[in-house]
């Protein structure tokens, strides 16, 4: 992992700044300057856990509100764990007589899963809310391959390139295609640029968090609120290990996205005054561990070491997710690694913990349906329109739309033999009269 000038600057604050361990692992309630959100029974084990409403207090300055602005509240906690629940535990949530987790992990919460089944393996503390970095560009992605065209191509501005951090390099007036700045975003630990070049395409910074928020909330990543596209910290910022599997699991259907997770290296061609210049896939693992398919990594100071690895082994793909991790005693790609094996080592027919779900549970904490939260003309992750969910999906097909119209005419035809009846009967009597 390259020693970037933001990673310097970040151990420097770490060092005069780390939070107390006490601290990090008391309830979220008893910490000092944290918002207090109204506890239900249901709740109590779920903050017994510490981070459960929101992450640990940041170690600097970057999540201040701009002036006039004052911090989002806690993002609301569902009534039950989604996913099952024993995703509401604390700490290791492992199958009966699992083997002992590698002692060399060390990241506040991981999780293990199937790509396929969605079946949750293993995991420490999956709802934990903690800061993703560059993990949120999954959802940044999925958002992107909604609404945008693959092939479409863009021109970069002076503003996309010159964002603050380690950019990729995107030359103002560079012309490149969606797909060339969604493999920059995605290969690399942090790409500023590319983000901020995706963000016009889908209407501006504020537009593209919406988009990516109420994505979120349709796919049942409750846990996450996207304050900044590209990772970096910001005010309100938050996800959990679930989350980030589920997205993880959900853009994989993406054929597009699929093939930027494997892919090692990728050229940028020359564009006005810029040379062609090759990008390296930041994650190790894709280069190391056998049967590797894909993953990302992610740095703030905020945040700490994130990384996504992806693996195929068997017939089966495995997912390992891990938040707020350290370098020591060994690497955070090695620490996925030693999860990937764990999760690979368990028999297939093992009982899952927990289940990555297909969508939004509805509950009294999250009384907003998915089809409630899409935005209109919403497609999904391979840039299929949605349907209206009101045509629901039956035995024969989609038929609640054509069911429903059907109805309101036969009602009406219904009103109108009524209405003919009922004059004919008066004309009869008044012709008697």
């Amino acid at each position: 992992m390259r020693l970037t000038a933001h990673r310097l600057a970040a151990a420097l604050v770490v060092s005069v700044c780390t939070v107390p361990t006490a601290a990090v692992l008391s309830p979220a309630w008893a910490l000092p300057g944290r918002v207090q959100q109204q506890t239900t029974p249901a709740m109590t084990q779920q903050l017994s856990c510490g981070n459960q409403n929101v992450p640990p207090p940041p170690v600097d300055s970057s999540e201040q509100p701009p002036a006039g602005k004052s911090a989002p509240p806690p993002l609301p906690v569902p009534d039950r764990p989604v996913g099952g629940p024993r995703l509401g535990e604390c700490d290791n949530v492992l199958p009966e007589k699992a083997a002992a987790v590698p002692s060399q992990v060390n990241a506040a919460a991981w999780i293990i899963a199937d790509l396929d089944t969605g079946a949750v393996l293993a995991a420490n503390d999956p709802h934990a809310r903690l800061r993703p970095a560059s993990a949120i560009t999954v959802l940044t992605a999925m958002t992107a391959f909604q609404e945008l065209d693959m092939n479409a191509t863009v021109t970069v501005t002076k503003e996309d390139a010159e964002q603050n951090g380690e950019e990729i390099g995107l030359a103002a007036g560079g012309k490149y295609t969606v797909k060339q700045l969604l493999r920059g975003m995605l290969m690399t630990e942090f790409a500023p640029d590319a983000v901020s070049a995706l963000s016009r395409q889908l209407g501006g910074t504020e537009a593209t968090l919406t988009k990516m928020n109420a994505l979120a909330a349709q796919i049942g990543a409750l846990d996450t609120r996207a304050a900044t596209a590209s990772g970096a910290d910001g005010p309100g910022m938050s996800s959990s290990v679930y989350d980030i599997a589920l997205m993880v699991r959900t853009a994989m259907r993406n054929a597009d996205f699929t093939e930027i997770m494997k892919t090692r290296t990728t050229t940028f061609p020359s564009t006005g005054s810029k040379s062609a210049f090759t990008v390296t896939n930041d994650n190790k693992l894709l280069a190391n561990y056998s049967g590797a398919i894909g993953g990302k990594v992610g740095f703030t100071p905020n945040a700490g070491n994130t990384v996504i690895g992806m693996a195929s082994k068997n017939g089966r793909r495995l997912v390992t997710v891990l938040l707020r991790g350290e370098p020591r005693p060994v690497a955070t790609w090695l620490q996925a690694g030693k999860l990937l094996d764990y999760g690979f080592a368990m028999k297939s027919d093992t009982k899952p913990v927990g289940q990555l779900v297909e969508r939004a549970p509805a509950s009294s904490t999250n009384p907003e349906t998915p089809a409630q939260a899409r935005p209109e003309g919403a497609r999904d992750v391979n840039g299929e329109p949605i349907l209206d969910p009101s045509a629901a999906p039956t035995a024969f097909g989609n038929v609640g739309g054509p069911l429903t119209g059907a109805a309101g005419v036969l009602l009406v035809a219904g009103l109108l033999i009524y209405l003919r009846k009922k004059r004919a009967k008066r004309a009869r009597a008044l012709s008697s009269s």
